[in-house]
């Protein structure tokens, strides 16, 4: 399941497990990630939005199984890397500051402050793999 970047590096991201039907959790593509329709409670459940992901998924396993890497491997550009390493450093820092603050008896405006920094830290880190791929 790699996605090609301007790099020349693949990124590759991990099929989630498949929610159990009725647990009101969204079922999403192996391979670009977009939510699948609803299914009936005949069958095998989807895994693929259509043949194309099915085919981009076919051939990234093909592919990793020929170079010899476990299928659940993880590919990314050395700037997404560094990126993600700098946005967990903010957070680590974020984090130090709030356990910093409440040896300090603050006030409710200071916690209040220090929660929007640490969300703001936090950005999207839950959403990092879970972006759409183009086709």
């Amino acid at each position: 399941m790699a996605q090609r970047h301007a790099a020349g590096t693949a990124t590759e991201v991990p099929v989630a497990p498949i929610p159990n039907r009725g647990s009101g959790e969204q079922r999403r593509c192996g391979w670009c990630r977009r939510v699948l329709p609803e299914q009936g409670s005949v069958g095998r459940p989807r895994l693929y939005c259509g043949q194309a992901c099915r085919q981009r998924a076919y051939e990234q396993r093909s592919a990793t199984a020929k170079a010899g890497l476990p299928g659940d491997v993880v590919l990314v550009s050395r700037s997404e890397l560094d990126g993600l390493q700098d946005r967990l450093y903010q957070l680590r820092c974020a984090l130090e500051d709030a356990q910093t603050l409440l040896t300090e008896r603050p006030t409710k405006a200071e916690l209040e402050r220090q929660l929007t920094e640490l969300l703001r830290s936090t950005g999207r880190l839950d959403r990092l793999w879970v972006t759409e791929r183009a086709g």
